[in-house]
């Protein structure tokens, strides 16, 4: 669990410098997001979960 919790954390801070480092660049891509269809959007989603799961299986291996 305590793994599970640093990774949240780890993610809300690089969200966090994104936002802090290119405030326009992410009110950019957050317009786009907005523009993309629904079944794009969660390909993306997907795709970018699995690339997460695998990394993790392949650090964690």
């Amino acid at each position: 669990m305590s793994d599970l919790a640093t990774a949240l954390a780890l993610a809300i801070a690089i969200e966090g410098i994104m936002y802090a480092l290119f405030p326009d660049g992410m009110k950019r891509m957050m317009a786009s997001v907005f523009e993309m269809p629904s079944a794009q959007l969660r390909m993306a989603g997907l795709t970018a979960a699995a690339v997460g799961v695998g990394l993790i299986w392949m650090i964690r291996g």
